[in-house]
């Protein structure tokens, strides 16, 4: 059976505090791990959490803070020092490509394993695989940052019951799925639309276009929410969000399941972030996020 679930490694902004590690996030898609923000520590995090360097095949970087990407000197060097088999392919964007080459070769190690690297240089596609497209949009924040989406493909759900009335069954199932109609059955007659999964991760960001982009209409939102509602001011002089705009946005978006990270240390009471998306009129699932916990996709709508 598939998996699609997040994996959270850390949640905290811009330091660590005794509960909270810097940013680090781990989708698992089916047969695929897609990192997100390894920031410091992320390396412990993987192993306190049973992420091991061979479930990683893309690093999605959003910006160059540090609490989002410091991680990847000891990432890199675990995915080598491990001789993960796959191609592993890092996007991030293209203007912190000094970056990214100062962390990859942070200090002296023997590369084994081939690291793609595909920077961001604009909205759009990154990526199509069988299982999911991967897209980019900037977001707005004093540094170059993208988030990121990936969306599975449409297909078709079988009905039984009508498979059964037109007498299909055991291998001519397969057989209508690969051709689309076997002996005058389509496959429109025996199934009805499934409209793919979405993913959408939103780190570092003032309310943008983009933003919007990104949320629109997906299953799960991975957002930050650096400031509570009181604090605005400071979350727009700094490029963030507060827990409010965060749940206005998943509401308008028409959101399934939102999950609210990177915390300010200066906040105690996490439920106050809850509260807070609430009040801004969002209903669905929602997870303030801590350190380790695993939150799955939502399962697919009727």
């Amino acid at each position: 059976m598939s998996v699609r679930e997040l994996v959270v490694l850390g949640t905290a902004s811009q330091v660590p505090t005794r509960h909270r590690n810097h940013n680090g996030y781990l989708l698992r898609w089916d047969g695929e791990g897609i990192l997100f923000d390894p920031g410091d520590g992320t390396q412990r995090q993987m192993a306190r959490a049973s992420v091991a360097a061979y479930d990683i095949n893309r690093i999605c970087v959003t910006h160059f803070h540090g609490d989002h990407s410091l991680g990847l000197a000891g990432v890199i060097q675990r995915i080598n020092l491990d001789g993960v088999p796959h191609e592993v392919t890092a996007h991030y964007p293209a203007s912190g490509h000094v970056f990214f080459r100062r962390l990859r070769y942070a200090t002296a190690y023997r590369e084994s394993v081939d690291i793609t690297e595909a920077p961001v240089q604009a909205d759009g596609v990154l990526a199509r695989t069988d299982s999911y497209t991967l897209r980019a949009h900037k977001l707005s924040h004093p540094v170059e940052s993208y988030g990121y989406r990936i969306t599975e493909p449409d297909g078709r759900r079988m009905l039984p019951e009508r498979l059964a009335a037109h007498g299909i069954k055991g291998p001519d199932v397969g057989r209508l799925q690969r051709d689309g109609e076997l002996r005058g059955v389509t496959l429109a007659d025996v199934s009805e639309e499934r409209r793919g999964q979405s993913f959408a991760f939103v780190m570092d960001t003032r309310l943008c276009d983009g933003v919007h982009a990104l949320a629109d209409g997906c299953d799960m939102l991975v957002i930050e929410s650096t400031f509570l509602d009181e604090d605005h001011q400071l979350a727009s002089d700094h490029g963030h969000l507060t827990a409010g705009q965060a749940g206005a946005v998943a509401r308008r978006a028409g959101v399934r399941h939102l999950v609210l990270t990177h915390f300010s240390q200066r906040y105690s009471d996490p439920a106050e972030f809850e509260r807070q998306a609430r009040a801004a009129g969002y209903d669905g699932e929602l997870t303030v996020a801590a350190d380790l916990v695993r939150v799955p996709l939502p399962k697919r709508s009727p």
